[in-house]
């Protein structure tokens, strides 16, 4: 038996991502007070009790959208997730009463014949309590008092809902996935190659800059190995991003980059490397993670004059910081390139937590000082006692040396080259410690 879902669904401010926050114990989704703030649907892997289950937030559902197309694309989400659930928990306003979108809710509701919990939520008085009886209304079962921004009523309505989903005595344990964030500039293709990776319409692909707010993820099997993709919000240069909910997505962003193992960088060949792709690569950099990077599009390459040994050599000048990065050609459009690229994730990924047995480290950190004696001068000379690999993912060496600080980074450098040489790890970081110890 899989992890029970659990589906939030309701009309747009009412509270549906406060909630998701909460019962995922952490800011996930994003919250505004803009109503239409979650397009996608955003899941989380979240515990109640004893009890693994998915909490899934949804877009809100409008009874007047203001963009039919792009509500038509929403509401698709809102069904697949509906589809999908185990659960359902339908969120209301205490302050607003019925409206015709929560009477538009129920009935999506009712349709799929799931079980249901009805949330009447912001109630932060006891006097609002006496507000939730109309609710009964809408036909979908009693309504729960509570406050999803103060985290009261939450464990009444969770009791409710595994009432509802029986517990299975071989419920497995879901072990840790590969996760893999797919980061890129807005309209860069994102959302396409996700679906196109997934086989599944889970992210909103559109032409408009921006349509993917939040980080949205799914749970993949490729050869046995479990992956988890994160599509992520694009990223523009800092002096564009909008205040408010772009810069609460470009933060979701760089945490997923944060969070993940490889990042997969996308590129539009329309466009080629601009800055700020360079800018995302360097928050890859920095966050120490696996990266692949991605020319997307490239269906458009001979309407663009574009040759790959050329679109390569330029690739590798503006992304030297990550070493023997990984390049894949893709057009999610057509799908041509796609087979290649999650090999090419999982190849990188091993050589992200690759570990090496000390006596190997040893015997090339050694060698390579023998080729290359460590420059020293006067009686303060550096000396390198050991070396050994202390973690993988990313792979750390810590060195155990004498007068570190002489140690120049350009000998630094050459050291990490060689350890590439001999050990590959393609497309992976490796950090370097340098620690002083007096000779013994």
């Amino acid at each position: 038996m899989a992890l029970p879902v659990v589906a939030i669904i309701g009309r747009p401010n009412v509270g549906k991502s406060t909630l998701f926050n909460r019962l995922a114990g952490r800011r996930i989704a994003i919250v505004s007070d803009i109503p239409g703030t979650t397009r996608d649907r955003v899941s989380m892997d979240a515990e109640w009790g004893q009890r693994r289950y998915l909490i899934v937030d949804t877009a809100g559902v409008e009874d007047r959208p203001h963009d039919e197309l792009m509500w038509s694309d929403i509401k698709n989400q809102v069904r697949i997730a509906l589809s999908q659930a185990d659960a359902i928990i339908v969120v209301v306003d205490v302050n607003d009463g019925v409206v015709d979108a929560d009477k538009d809710v129920a009935d999506m509701v009712r349709r799929v014949g799931k079980p249901v919990v009805l949330a009447a939520n912001k109630v932060d008085t006891l006097s609002r309590e006496d507000m939730i009886y109309e609710f009964f209304e809408l036909g979908i079962g009693e309504p729960h008092p509570i406050s999803a921004y103060h985290d009261t009523g939450i464990v009444d309505l969770m009791e409710s809902v595994f009432e509802q989903v029986p517990l299975s005595e071989n419920e497995p344990i879901i072990h840790s996935t590969i996760k893999v964030a797919i980061a890129g500039r807005p309209n860069a293709g994102k959302s396409a190659l996700f679906n196109a990776l997934t086989g599944q319409d889970r992210a909103i692909v559109s032409p408009v800059a921006g349509t993917t707010r939040d980080t949205v993820d799914s749970l993949f099997d490729y050869e046995g190995e479990r992956i988890t993709f994160l599509d992520t919000a694009g990223l523009r240069r800092r002096g564009k991003t909008d205040p408010g909910i772009e810069k609460y997505s470009a933060i979701r962003t760089i945490g997923a980059i944060e969070r993940c193992y490889v990042a997969v960088l996308v590129l539009d060949a329309t466009e080629f490397v601009t800055s700020q792709d360079t800018h995302i690569g360097g928050y890859i950099d920095d966050a120490s993670r696996a990266a692949v990077i991605v020319v997307n599009k490239w269906d458009l390459s001979k309407k663009l004059n574009l040759e790959k040994v050329e679109v390569q050599a330029e690739v590798r000048n503006r992304f030297k910081f990550i070493p023997e990065v990984p390049i894949v050609f893709t057009s999610a459009l057509t799908g041509s390139g796609v087979e290649i690229l999650l090999p090419t994730i999982m190849r990188v990924y091993k050589e992200f937590s690759k570990r090496i047995p000390r006596s190997e480290v040893s015997r090339a950190v050694f060698d390579a000082m023998g080729e290359n004696p460590l420059p020293g001068f006067g009686r303060s000379r550096p000396r390198i006692i050991r070396c050994l690999q202390s973690r993988s993912s990313p792979p750390t060496f810590e060195f155990t040396t004498r007068n570190p600080e002489l140690i120049h980074f350009s000998y630094r450098r050459y050291l990490e080259n060689q350890l590439r040489d001999r050990f590959g790890f393609v497309g992976s970081p490796i950090k370097m410690m340098f620690q002083s110890r007096q000779d013994e």
